[in-house]
């Protein structure tokens, strides 16, 4: 058992003793007042005077009631427990030597509450040992106390056996009870902690599955690109050979306006060729193999800010490096990462219309491999849509404005590294996309 479970152990025995000894002393008072009638039944000359006992003693247990509910009360419960438990005892042993000694009929009391503390009352089993200790000492008092003395001392035999038997019935029962209670709270403890377990298992699991679904979705959409690529890729070629072949006619040397709408259309062409051949690193995923080459990652940072420089107009970019970037990987597709990264994070800004506009593009040094991060303080993502972002043709964008393939495309991209792209929002304040790529050796 550690200290904690222990320590939770002692507060929870601690807590019932409480709980325990503020409802018996209710119930004492109420019992010892409740005699009355049984003193009018058998011994009515005594009456007045053992009423007036009996509200003192129930006055004395009512008081140790508020003491028990302050906090002076919980550090010593056990020693007020025993205190209020020994009240009656001694009333009843008073009113044995008052009446007829060994003959009297209240012994059956001091019975009554051996049998109620060893059943009911949660105190130890050495603490029930003095209790019927206690109990058969001061009937032997009482019965010596009693004017007549001793007049049968077969019936105070008889009678101080039955009270000792009920002593040793009080301790067997206090015993057994506080062993059922350490074990019930101890299985409870136990319980707790496998909850606890339980719950991190769980949410160990929901993450895992989170990712495997993550990376069939991924899958999902390479398989259902892979045959629309290479359909798309088929134009594209055709268009890039009529525009080369189209640059080298005489008509479009002579003609600036003309040779400078091709090399236009040109290098848009280039462009779309570039994003069908990044879908195809993205439908046809080998991590680790393809472009594995040493650059430097500051080079592809400040190339990723230029292409993105019409989307980054009037919002200040912080870039903060490392003063070694080198890095392993495929340069072209990283910048492409970037710009979408860089580009998303300007829409998400100019979209909140901050006062400050600011992207934040940080690169550390963590061990092997470097760690990317973009972080913005745009309006931030919807909780419910975190989980969606990197799906294909997700978008919050206006029709038109975006198919939502470019975060998709950027997850295959950094996966391929082997590493993995992931988001943190806060709606409202802003939101951060980090990644990490190797480091050659």
């Amino acid at each position: 058992m550690t200290a904690a479970t222990a320590q939770s152990l002692r507060v929870a025995v601690q807590d019932v003793r409480l709980a325990f000894s503020k409802t018996g002393c209710v119930t004492s008072a109420v019992l010892v007042l409740a005699g009355v009638g049984l003193d009018l039944a058998v011994y009515p000359e005594h009456a007045p005077t053992f009423l007036l006992v009996r509200v003192l003693v129930a006055a004395a247990t009512l008081l140790i009631l508020r003491v028990i509910q302050g906090e002076f009360g919980r550090r010593n419960v056990r020693v007020l427990t025993l205190l209020w438990l020994a009240l009656p005892q001694i009333m009843i042993a008073w009113m044995i030597a008052q009446t007829e000694g060994a003959a009297s009929i209240y012994f059956v009391g001091l019975h009554l509450a051996l049998y109620a503390v060893g059943m009911i009352v949660p105190i130890s089993y050495l603490e029930g040992l003095g209790f019927g200790v206690f109990t058969c000492l001061i009937y032997v008092a009482a019965c010596f106390w009693y004017a007549g003395g001793i007049v049968s001392s077969g019936q105070f035999i008889a009678h101080l056996l039955f009270t000792a038997f009920s002593a040793i019935i009080c301790v067997g029962c206090t015993y057994f009870a506080e062993l059922s209670r350490l074990r019930l709270f101890a299985l409870r403890e136990q319980v707790a902690e496998q909850n606890a377990r339980l719950q991190e298992s769980n949410r160990t699991l929901a993450e895992v599955k989170g990712q495997l679904i993550q990376r069939e979705k991924m899958a999902a959409i390479g398989t259902l690109s892979a045959g629309l690529l290479h359909e798309l890729n088929n134009p594209v070629n055709y268009s890039l050979m009529a525009i080369n072949m189209g640059l080298t006619c005489p008509g479009a040397k002579s003609d600036a306006m003309l040779k400078e709408s091709l090399d236009d259309a040109l290098e848009g062409m280039q462009r779309v060729q570039n994003i069908v051949s990044d879908l195809k690193t993205f439908a046809y995923q080998k991590p680790g193999q393809d472009s594995q080459r040493p650059f430097l990652l500051e080079n592809a940072v400040r190339s990723a800010v230029r292409l993105s420089g019409y989307d980054l107009k009037g919002i200040e970019v912080a870039i903060d490096l490392p003063q070694d970037t080198h890095a392993l990987g495929d340069e072209p597709a990283i910048i492409g990462v970037l710009i979408n990264l860089l580009s998303n994070a300007a829409h998400a800004v100019h979209a909140a219309e901050r006062a400050a506009p600011r992207i934040d593009l940080k690169v550390a040094v963590r061990g092997d491999r470097l760690g990317i991060s973009v972080r913005d303080n745009g309006r931030g993502i919807e909780p419910d849509n975190v989980g969606r972002v990197f799906e294909p043709f997700f978008t919050t964008r206006d029709v038109g404005a975006g198919l939502g393939l470019g975060l998709s495309v950027s997850y295959g991209i950094v996966q391929r590294h082997g590493g993995t792209l992931t988001v943190d929002s806060v709606l409202g304040a802003w939101t951060e996309f980090t990644f990490d790529l190797p480091r050659p050796e």
